[in-house]
């Protein structure tokens, strides 16, 4: 009489059920909705970041303080993006802020880099200003090209007075002289 090989024994199933749940838990257990998986911080919410669009562009003249038109405009100034990244620790939020800015030549213009002032504020759920801080950049422009930029790092630390970050907003504009207000009241385009 031949031998028989049983494969069917009563104890294999059982032993293939434990380690079929036993592989299913260590591979579910990375799983962030698992409550013995890896815990992470939540982010703090950040208020919001905008460049406001009144104060996006900005120009510099080659007349200062003298009323101008388009052939006089050296630069453009283009503020086209903010980011932030916040944290808090003892009642104040600390903002990474990135601000981009890019600079284009006019018609009249002279070298190869400009000066823009741009600020940035926080405003409260009233807009009213609870801070504002003014910032030059320079931009240089390469001899070949039309255009140039730079991401501009800035590092804020903003007292919340109790206020809930996600209820304060972040605003970002170029400082206007009534000469590039005048301009733009005259002149629409950049």
């Amino acid at each position: 009489m031949t031998p028989v090989l049983r494969l069917c024994s009563p104890r294999l199933p059982r032993r293939l059920a434990a380690a079929a749940a036993l592989t299913a838990v260590f591979a579910l257990a990375g799983c962030s909705w698992l409550p013995f998986g890896k815990k992470e911080t939540p982010a703090v919410a950040c208020p919001a970041a905008a460049v406001l669009r009144p104060l996006a562009n900005t120009a510099v003249f080659t007349k200062p303080d003298m009323a101008v038109v388009p052939t006089d405009v050296m630069f453009y100034g283009i503020l086209s993006e903010i980011d932030a990244q916040c944290d808090v620790s003892a009642g104040t939020l600390h903002a990474d802020l990135n601000v981009i800015i890019a600079a284009q030549r006019g018609p009249a213009t002279q070298g190869n880099s400009v000066n823009l002032p741009y600020f940035i504020a926080v405003l409260s759920p009233d807009q009213t200003i609870l801070t504002k801080k003014s910032f030059n950049v320079t931009v240089a422009i390469p001899q070949d090209a039309v255009r140039g930029g730079i991401t501009d790092h800035i590092e804020e630390a903003i007292p919340l007075g109790g206020r809930s970050p996600g209820t304060l907003e972040i605003v970002a504009g170029f400082q206007q002289t009534p000469q590039v207000i005048d301009f733009y009241k005259h002149f629409r385009g950049r």
